[in-house]
């Protein structure tokens, strides 16, 4: 069984040491950009970003050494030889002479030899940017240095000890030595690196492409051919950009490594040379690409926005075309995008947003949803649609639903005139649930003489007087009345008509008669209370 779960699993571990490769080549590259077009050294401190650059991208000899200073007799470790090399083949001097130290303290006989190896270390000079020595000065101290290192070699002082005759070729920069070592080394531009530091310390940043191709080709088996990233490597030691750039296009499984590091070398003012014949420039063209990939991700389409806003020339119109193809699977997506584009004053893709989720929200019978997208569209016909639908389903059911949303339209109930009926329409509701006739009496009267509820509805506007007329204070006042009066006789002359009636059942036309009946009757005693009452007033 575990055989069987190591084998299934075999893919996913070679998918993820793939994954792995690719981002310590990218993290190679950029570090070695940074030092070569950002950083542009001149002679003698490129040589530092460099070796610092090595170091950082070949630390196994640190896990290395930690093996060996952890056993019982570092000096007699079988890696011990093989970390003090890599340390020297690093430049890191004073840890090579720690590890020396130990070999010294066991072997007394051979002190004198070790302290002359380690007196050779420590005379190794450096250059120092930041110091008063120029880089004239520095050269003719390290010539000197080297000279002596050559009389060392030549009078054979360590020729009893072949470690340390290895230790002094290498110091020497005997390229045989140094390509002997080519498992320590790894890879050619260490060795490059390695042989700049013992051979031409104040190489100049014109002189690296010379050194970067001898070295390449002395590392590499001749009868193979440079892997690609060999290639990137070499183009940038040629300080040619465009085909760093290049070269990454075609070897990286993606367009994020390209699209940044062309990003910050335009920010450097390091791309101005080159421009499209077509479209905007290389910096735009390869965000644009590499936010268009973002896109078609299912959750990493936002961060896509951000490189857009970043293209001044086609961003915006990349974004709009775009954005109409995020799936809006649920709600809350369809909130983050329609914040997006809000944001951006993207007003058409606004609307087909809103319009799209409240059609969706329509057809599941969500109202409330459907009347909330509505308003936001501000689409006035989808509006009216959607608040037809609200007084349907209260005619069928005699209470409303969403009362929240109907409640708090404010100024949107202004939308659409069936709109605004729903918003008052629901206040006159209200109103005659606190117990205010008179105001619930006027806004009611007010709905049908303005025009405003639609001829439909006015039979269900009528019945809703009923209570108010039948109440024992009269709330109506004889010219209300006379106004609910003239309103029932032109629903009543439409409801005669033919074609009226053709869908109507017999029962239901016996309902609609026997409400007109109670009306009447309720509007003529309300209209003879009102007459008593303000004529008692009067007088």
């Amino acid at each position: 069984m575990e055989e069987l779960q190591q084998v299934a699993g075999y893919p996913l571990i070679q998918s993820v040491l793939l994954q792995v490769s690719i981002l310590l080549a990218i993290e190679l590259i950029w570090n070695l950009c940074e030092v070569l077009f950002i950083d542009a050294a001149p002679a003698g401190s490129l040589l530092l970003h460099l070796l610092d650059w090595v170091r950082l991208h070949k630390a196994d000899v640190d896990e290395k050494a930690r093996d060996v200073l952890q056993s019982d007799s570092p000096a007699e470790h079988r890696d011990y030889w093989d970390v003090v090399v890599s340390y020297v083949l690093q430049g890191r001097l004073d840890e090579a002479r720690q590890m020396l130290g130990k070999k010294a303290t066991l072997t007394p006989a051979a002190n004198n030899i070790y302290k002359m190896m380690d007196n050779l270390l420590s005379k190794m000079p450096f250059y120092n940017p930041g110091g008063t020595q120029t880089l004239t000065e520095f050269d003719v101290k390290w010539r000197h240095w080297h000279e002596e290192v050559d009389r060392c070699l030549q009078d054979n002082s360590f020729a009893s000890n072949q470690h340390l005759e290895v230790l002094c070729k290498i110091l020497l920069g005997d390229e045989d030595t140094l390509l002997e070592h080519k498992d320590l080394l790894g890879t050619w531009y260490h060795f490059l690196v390695s042989r700049l530091l013992f051979c031409h310390p104040t190489v100049k940043p014109t002189e690296l492409h010379y050194y970067a191709q001898s070295c390449m080709t002395m590392f590499l088996d001749s009868r193979s051919a440079p892997e690609p990233l060999d290639s990137i490597l070499l183009a940038a030691f040629e300080f040619d950009i465009h085909q760093v750039i290049k070269d990454c296009s075609i070897a990286l499984n993606n367009w994020w490594f390209v699209a940044h590091l062309t990003d910050l070398l335009d920010h450097c003012k390091l791309l101005q040379s080159h421009n499209l014949h077509f479209g905007s420039n290389l910096r735009e063209f390869l965000l644009l690409e590499y936010a268009s990939g973002l896109f078609t991700h299912h959750s990493l389409w936002q961060l896509a926005v951000d490189y857009f806003d970043h293209c001044l020339e086609f961003g915006r119109v990349y974004l709009e075309l775009q954005i109409e193809r995020v799936p809006l699977d649920t709600e809350r997506k369809a909130l983050k995008v329609l914040r997006i584009c809000e944001q951006r004053q993207m007003s058409e893709q606004v609307r087909s947003i809103c319009k799209i989720m409240a059609m969706r929200a329509l057809r599941n019978n969500r109202l409330g949803s459907a009347l909330s997208w509505s308003i936001r569209a501000k689409d006035a016909a989808f509006a009216t649609l959607v608040s037809e639908r609200f007084l349907q389903d209260y005619c069928a059911k005699g209470t409303f639903s969403d009362l929240d949303l109907i409640d708090n339209l404010g100024p949107a109930m202004l939308l659409s005139d069936r709109l605004t009926f729903l918003g008052k329409y629901r206040e006159f509701h209200k109103l005659y649930g606190e117990k205010r006739f008179k105001e619930a009496a006027k806004l009611l009267l007010s709905l049908m003489t303005a025009k405003i509820a639609p001829r439909s509805f006015w039979m269900t506007l009528l019945t809703d007087a009923l209570p108010l007329l039948e109440q024992k204070e009269v709330i109506f006042s004889a010219d209300q009345t006379y106004e609910l009066m003239f309103c029932l006789e032109e629903l009543t002359s439409s409801l005669n008509t033919p074609s009226s009636d053709s869908d109507k059942s017999m029962q239901e036309e016996d309902v609609e008669l026997t409400k007109v009946e109670l009306l009447r009757l309720a509007l003529s005693r309300n209209l003879a209370m009102a007459i008593v009452k303000e004529g008692t007033v009067e007088t």
